[in-house]
């Protein structure tokens, strides 16, 4: 199969933005295989996702990209052109709760996320998670106290970078980034939350909801920032709450929804499927 690739692009919103990207690729021996845009006619911007492939033989993305950057330049875009041959690279950050880890280590295994898992990151040891299949996989164990926090960050962020990765995944990793960290990471650390949010924050949240008598429970995904559990929204999700279940059910439902909307927000930023507006994002599901 020919390489594929994909162009992510923002501006200003104004007449022949489509047609000048359609135009160039075409021209410049690629196909396109999918297309999405949307117009904010709130802030007046233009969202677009292109994924293409080549038409004919002897076409390079380096030159198309050469080509596109005055187009860019002209309709003051945000823009990135990317390769699908070579998959994003991602650390996942786990604590004691391990089944966001293990449902997204399965995705990858079977070939739903087009990934390089770079790395694990726990605080807790490996032998926590020895019912797991972690085998070829690095692992590295952090612990954190109160005392030693700026030095685990640190830590972290070194394996971050020696990893050379892509991207970063809190998979119920019980640990408030810093807002250094947090904006060293910008648009790529997505974060899983167990709450619809807004709703219960703090410690035993399913307890929490079980007291009020809610209705319906939710998992949130978004981009970390400095503002916490307030970055961009990725993907969301609830379920129906019957007065008979008990907290523990109320947990096990929990962890059904995280799984499902985490996985869902990896695997729409992997495919550049999200783009980030401000404190919102625009996201064009497959």
């Amino acid at each position: 199969m020919a390489e594929q690739a994909v162009l992510t692009l923002s501006c200003p919103d104004r007449p022949g933005i489509v047609a000048a990207v359609s135009g160039l690729v075409f021209e410049e021996g690629f196909t396109i295989l999918e297309a999405s845009q949307f117009d904010d006619a709130a802030s007046g911007k233009f969202f677009m996702r292109v994924r293409f492939a080549p038409a004919r033989e002897a076409v390079a993305l380096a030159a198309l990209g050469e080509k596109f950057a005055p187009l860019a330049a002209r309709f003051l875009m945000r823009w990135r052109l990317r390769s699908l041959a070579i998959p994003q690279r991602v650390m996942i950050l786990v604590s004691r709760f391990d089944h966001c880890l293990v449902d997204l280590l399965y995705r990858w295994r079977i070939g739903e996320l087009p990934m390089v898992v770079a790395g694990i990151v726990a605080n807790h040891p490996r032998e926590s998670y020895r019912h797991l299949d972690l085998d070829g996989l690095p692992f590295h164990h952090l612990p954190v106290t109160r005392e030693t926090r700026l030095e685990q960050e640190a830590a972290l962020w070194a394996l971050i970078r020696a990893a050379e990765a892509d991207l970063v995944v809190l998979a119920r990793y019980m640990q408030v980034l810093s807002d250094g960290l947090a904006a060293k990471l910008s648009g790529r650390c997505i974060n899983i939350h167990h709450s619809f949010l807004p709703g219960f924050k703090g410690a035993r949240p399913y307890h929490q909801a079980h007291a009020r008598g809610v209705k319906l429970i939710g998992a949130t995904a978004h981009y970390v920032t400095s503002d916490l559990d307030e970055g961009p929204i990725i993907e969301q999700d609830v379920e129906r709450i019957l007065h008979s279940d008990s907290p523990d059910a109320l947990v096990r439902k929990g962890r059904d929804i995280e799984r499902r909307v985490l996985a869902r927000a990896v695997a729409w930023h992997l495919e550049d499927r999200v783009l980030l507006d401000g404190a919102r994002t625009v996201v064009f599901p497959g």
